[in-house]
Order: structure tokens, then sequence, then C-alpha cells
């Protein structure tokens, strides 16, 4: 890595915030290969205490500064300009000195704590850890007292120090990584989209307990999200990031309701059109998936004459037309992920019909289940772990046609060119040989949607398919589905954790809870009046962008 030149301490003309924690000026930063600049003369500083939050549309080079401060970059990355964290340049420190002052000056709170969790450690002992490299001349029964007050912090409770990080849910993890954040008690804190695959009922909690926790430690947040209403609600001050540079900067509420720049009107724009929107009319057709009283049990053990069940999915029935799209949203453990993986064939089903285009789905054996099943397919949450980094994108949506045996391998190309321009990604010869990390956020999305779409199904579910894009890009994928379910006469299922999104996006809405259907209707009828407790607790916890 190329260092950036030797830095002067700033005089207090230069400077009228107190205590910058994070100051960085005329910042830049290319990574090796690349042939642009991905922060280009940035402009940004952290004062002690302050909460802030970084937005800006995909590829802005959000996440780019959290990985520049802390020097988490590849090899040979170039970086210019000025940078100091808690009064030092990370640049200029040996590996010892930056390890310190990583976890002592700086805690990390990651988008998806597993890639931060050891699944064979327990969770104390990954605090322990945490803790005596930083503090080795603390002794072994003070390091693990001070665990477990943490783990009393973040609201997990000592009795679950020797639990492994699979046996926790997500928000649990994620109060697990806000406790390796703040086990050092570092001026400052930056979470990296820290509530993306929540439900909006824990990301609250999870959030609420993060900004506590700051103040009661007097820690800076640098919040990381491309959430606006989210960002608004948690942080007082709002920087927009576009091409590498800060391109507005002011208190949240103003940057949500009088956006100077032209990136901040279309975000603010594309937020407040989502928020607004009403459930769609229903279509006039017959039912083409029918769930009559599907349930799903897991068995936790017990003696074969009283087993114990944990009931994921315990007696939902609906009916979904062609053209239709269904809502299914709830809190985290209420069955939602279980009923997608149920049909699509890869949980197993204890009760209950699943009738297909009239056919029983559960009475198919051999050819004829495959054939059958090929009429369900499932865009996932993240597109970039569900493609083969590996494979190119022409090959990963003609995969499937040959993994059925469908067509030639030439057809199989001709075919997902077809595709690609179908989901907006043309011309397809500039597409169709690029790795999947070649392609940004949304554009990985539409690759996953062309695969799912190339054995033609009629069913197409989406487990959390937009949560993880911003608002621009959120409005454009959900635009594409809507188009493509007018074209092909698709019914969807569309799971997700935010009402608001469902209200706008289905014809129908089921809230989930405990695995069973507690409320039913009209999306925008869910959202301005709900009925079931739970679903009063979702729309609470909704985050709204105030008014214009």
């Amino acid at each position: 890595m190329r260092p950036g030149p030797p830095l002067m301490p700033l005089s207090p003309g230069q400077n009228t915030t107190p205590a910058a924690i994070l100051a960085l000026e005329q910042f830049r930063l290319r990574y090796p290969g690349a042939d642009h600049w991905t922060l280009n003369g940035l402009d940004l500083r952290i004062s002690s205490g302050e909460h802030l939050a970084l937005v800006g549309p995909s590829g802005c080079g959000k996440s780019t500064v959290a990985r520049a401060a802390l020097q988490l970059l590849p090899a040979g990355t170039e970086c210019q300009g000025e940078l100091l964290l808690n009064g030092q340049d990370p640049r200029q420190l040996n590996r010892g000195d930056l390890r310190r002052l990583r976890g002592e000056s700086v805690g990390l709170v990651f988008q998806d704590p597993m890639t931060r969790l050891n699944p064979l450690m327990t969770v104390g002992r990954h605090l322990v850890d945490t803790l005596s490299a930083h503090q080795s001349h603390q002794p072994t029964a003070a390091q693990r007292e001070q665990a477990c007050a943490l783990l009393e912090t973040v609201g997990i409770g000592a009795d679950r120090f020797n639990a492994y990080p699979h046996e926790f849910s997500g928000g649990m993890r994620q109060r697990l990584a806000i406790a390796l954040a703040i086990a050092l008690k570092p001026p400052l804190v930056i979470a990296d989209e820290p509530t993306t695959s929540l439900d909006v009922a824990v990301a609250n909690q999870v959030m609420a307990e993060l900004r506590q926790l700051c103040d009661d430690l007097g820690s800076a947040l640098l919040l990381i999200s491309h959430d606006l209403a989210m960002a608004h609600r948690w942080c007082d001050r709002m920087a927009v990031l576009d091409g590498g540079r800060v391109v507005e900067q002011a208190s949240s509420t103003a940057v949500l309701t009088h956006p100077q720049s032209a990136i901040g009107q279309r975000l603010v724009a594309a937020a407040r059109e989502r928020e607004g929107s009403q459930s769609p009319e229903c279509p006039d057709a017959a039912p083409l998936l029918q769930v009559e009283e599907l349930r799903c049990w897991h068995n936790l053990g017990g003696p074969p004459w009283a087993p114990r069940w944990l009931k994921a999915v315990d007696g939902v029935s609906f009916a979904l037309k062609a053209g239709e799209s269904l809502g299914v949203v709830g809190g985290s453990g209420c069955g939602k992920s279980t009923l997608c993986r149920a049909l699509m064939g890869l949980n197993p089903i204890r009760g209950g019909q699943v009738w297909l285009d009239g056919a029983n789905l559960l009475r198919q054996r051999g050819a004829e289940e495959r054939k059958l099943r090929r009429s369900i397919q499932m865009v996932f949450q993240d597109p970039l772990a569900c493609l083969n980094p590996a494979m190119r994108v022409g090959d990963a949506i003609a995969d499937p046609l040959l993994i059925h045996g469908l067509c030639s391998p030439a057809a199989a190309r001709e075919r997902a060119r077809e595709l690609l321009e179908l989901v907006g990604l043309m011309p397809a010869e500039q597409f169709q040989n690029r790795l999947p990390r070649q392609l940004s956020g949304g554009q990985q999305q539409r690759v996953a949607i062309a695969r799912a779409l190339a054995l033609e199904p009629k069913v197409l579910i989406c487990d959390e398919s937009v949560s993880m894009l911003d608002a621009e890009i959120q409005a454009d994928v959900l635009t594409l589905l809507r188009s493509l379910q007018t074209r092909l006469g698709l019914a969807m299922v569309f799971i997700t954790h935010d009402l608001s999104v469902a209200s706008g996006f289905c014809h129908q809405v089921i809230v989930l809870d405990q695995g069973r259907i507690v409320e039913q209707g009209a999306g925008d009828q869910l959202l301005n009046q709900p009925q079931a407790a739970i679903t009063q607790k979702l729309v609470e916890a909704c985050p709204r962008l105030p008014a214009a």
C-alpha cells in the first residue's frame, strides 16, 4: 500500500470543531487494478460524541471510508491525502500499533455478524480473546468477568457465555457484534449497514442499544446506511456521498426535507415514493398456488412418545393468483424463511397441502415432481452470495437450463443473452462475460432474477430481495419485478421484514407470528390500521422520513 504524505498536526485555526476523532481531508483511494478513484477528494470530520450518518447510492464509496479508516485494504491500494484516526495516521503505523489502534480507537460493527464470528468459538471466548489481545496484563478471571458484564450490557445475559454463534438469532448475533465493538471503550464506533438483515422491530432494538451505548461511553457513531429513514432516526447529522466525495452535509432533517445535491434529491424522492405508494389492485384470475393448513415442525428431541416440536409454520393457508403478489411479513423467527423453503421443497413438510396449477405438489415423485418444481423459483436476499464467484454471469444464467437438460449449450447461451436484456442489462454482450464481483449490487440482483426466470417459472419467491439495496436501486428492482410480473403473468411470494415495502408492492399481505397468520389484508390497510399486536409493533418500529 502506498502511504500518503506525512500529516502535520492541525492547528486550532484550521478547525473549529473540537476533538475530531476521524478526519479525512482531500482523501483519495484507488483499489489495485482499478482505473478510477473510489474515493476522490473526500472531506469528512467526526467529532467526539457526534452521531453521523453516511448515505449514498451503491458504489459511492461508503464502506470504503470505513475500510480506509481502519486500513482494512488489499495490498497495492493507493491512498493520498490526509487521514487522522484519534490523532494518528493509521498508514504510518506498524502492524502491532495498527492492531491496537483498531481495537482501542475504533470499534466496527459489520453488516453480517457471522462474517466476524468464529463458529467454533463460544461467544464468551470471542470477547475474552478481544480483551486479552489488548489487556494482556489483566488476569484471566478479570477478563472473563468483564466479558460477562459486556454480555449483560448488550442484553444477551452472562448465562449465554458458553453458547455458540449458531445458537443465536440474527438480532442476538448483532448484539454480540456490538459488544465486541465497544469492549475497549473506543472513542469511535463505525456501524456498516448493521440492520440490513434484521426485521424492523429487531433493527429498532439493536440501533437503540447501539446509540445508548455510544452515548454512555461518549463515543462518536459513524452509521453507514442506505436506509434514509433509519439514518434520520438515529443520527443528528448526515453526509451524502456520490462519486467518492461528500456532496452534501447538514442536519439529518435538513438533508431529508430540503436536499441540495442532485443525488440527495433523487434518493429522498425514491424513499418518499416508496413510503407514499398504495397497494395495487388484485388481478381477477383463478388461483395458481394454493396452500392449505401447511405445517413445518422441527423435532427438538425428547422421548419418542413425547417429542418436543418447534412449530415454525403451523397451519398456514393462502391462495395466490397469476399476476398477483403476496407479501409475507413478520418478526424474526416468525416462520417466513421456513415457509419459503417449504414451498421450494427444501424443508420437510409435516402436514397440509400445496396445489400448483391444479396438481398436488406434495404427491408428485421423480420426473413429474422435478418438472412441477421448476415452476417455482427463488430470488435470494444477497445476490453475490448465491452466484458462483468464478462463473461468468452468462454461464450462471444458462446453467439451470443445462442442469435440467432443456436445451443445447449454444441454445442455453442464447437464452441467457435474452434474459440479460429482459432484466435491463443491455446490450447483453457487455455483461455476459463479467464475473459477479464486476457488477454493482443492483446489477447482481438483476442477474439473480434472470437466472430465476431461466426455467420459465409460474411462481417467483423473492426472499428479502431488495433489503440490501439503496433506495434508488431498490425502486428500480421493484419496478423491474412489477414489469416482469405484468409481462410474464408471474405470481410472486414477496417475503420482507419491511411492511412499508410490502404495502406499496404487494396486492395482499399476510403477517406471521409464531408460525401462524395473525392478520391479512391490503398492505396500506395493515400499515395505517394495524390490528394484531405484532403488526402494531412492526409499524411503530418502522422508521419514517420527516415531513417535507
